[in-house]
């Protein structure tokens, strides 16, 4: 657990990933560390590729990752895992969904989706963490959590005690979604640490 680093979350339109980096942040800010994040959309209403760059650490300047420099990628959607390819670096972490979202080509039959792909990432020396978020929401009761399943495993890579999260959580997220929010988020460190 380092006291600064680069975080990259990358996946589909739809997926929250804006909400993850979000409550990243603020858990971040309120340990006490500078933090600067950015977001990018892109075609997000039509399934294309977000991501958000989350830096940390006692004084950050800029919010955006360069290329070789995310020390963990929280990949929402495995092809996403590998499209985000040229941001890791050997020994970076790869938190990486492996519930599918098919791109279009992939789902009207024009292509077909890779086969193990994240071979390439385990070939570099690249640290990958699969896990089918959306199975653990599921068992939550919550398909939507899968973003807050996967911020859970984050959290266990991060220098924050549970209960900073578990407090942005109730600050940051409505109430009707709260509780579910915070099992599906405790339920991913559980997963983390088996």
């Amino acid at each position: 657990m380092s006291e600064k680093g680069n975080i990259l979350f990358c996946g589909v339109g739809g997926q929250g990933i804006l909400l993850a980096s979000e409550v990243t942040a603020y858990s971040l800010l309120a340990a006490g560390m500078d933090v600067r994040k950015s977001e990018v959309h892109g075609m997000a209403q039509r399934g294309g590729s977000v991501t958000a760059h989350l830096r940390y650490g006692d004084t950050v300047y800029s919010p955006l990752i360069s290329p070789g420099e995310a020390d963990i990628v929280v990949a929402f959607e495995t092809l996403e895992a590998v499209r985000y390819l040229p941001y890791m670096h050997e020994g970076s972490k790869v938190i990486v969904n492996t519930h599918r979202i098919y791109p279009p080509a992939v789902a009207t039959g024009r292509m077909s989706y890779p086969e193990n792909i994240l071979d390439e990432l385990v070939q570099r020396d690249i640290d990958v963490r699969e896990l089918d978020a959306f199975d653990i929401a599921s068992n939550v009761g919550e398909v939507r959590a899968v973003n807050i399943v996967l911020v859970g495993i984050l959290s266990t890579y991060l220098p924050i005690d549970e209960e900073v999260y578990v407090n942005v959580m109730n600050e940051r997220i409505p109430e009707r979604f709260r509780d579910v929010n915070i099992r599906a988020f405790r339920e991913g460190r559980k997963v983390a640490a088996q």
